[in-house]
């Protein structure tokens, strides 16, 4: 006897089904990692903007024989938003472009006032931080002696002796 019935070379609901689940697990195991390798970049991005302004600070004083003063006065803390002192693109003064082309964003591209870069001084001594950033955990293991004194784990940033406790 001949067997008429073909063989069928189609995939059935459920072998589609398990592969869509695998693709979904896959493609959230990569988004999972592609978020922590960007929050890493931020965080690492943020270390350079503020090792580079505070040797552009260090420029500026060797210049003058004071840093920059906030534009407030001392106490004021100053940054592009600040909650605490001037908001504005200039928030150190002086210092862009002669000493940093420009004055950095931080890397988050917050506009909320509490959550960027902010800067004070009294032109004797100054405080630069990164106020409430992003996994500061991650920077207080890897990088301690950024971490604000002041502010343990909710600022981490450069200053100088004097600023140490602002």
């Amino acid at each position: 006897m001949e067997d008429c019935r073909r063989q069928s070379r189609a995939f059935t609901l459920i072998e589609l089904l398990v592969v869509i689940a695998i693709i979904g697990l896959l493609s959230s195991v990569v988004f999972a990692s592609l978020n922590s390798a960007r929050k890493k970049a931020r965080i690492t991005r943020s270390i350079q903007d503020l090792k580079e302004l505070q040797k552009a600070l260090e420029m500026y004083y060797a210049d003058h024989g004071s840093y920059p003063s906030s534009r407030g006065g001392a106490g004021n803390w100053d940054g592009l938003y600040s909650c605490w002192g001037d908001s504005t693109p200039n928030w150190i003064p002086g210092l862009a472009p002669t000493y940093i082309a420009r004055l950095p964003r931080s890397p988050n591209n917050s506009t909320a006032c509490n959550k960027n870069y902010i800067y004070n001084s009294n032109g004797q001594d100054y405080k630069l931080i990164w106020h409430e950033p992003e996994d500061c955990g991650w920077v207080k293991a890897h990088y301690p002696s950024l971490i604000d004194p002041r502010r343990d784990c909710w600022a981490y940033g450069v200053w100088t002796p004097g600023a140490r406790n602002w």
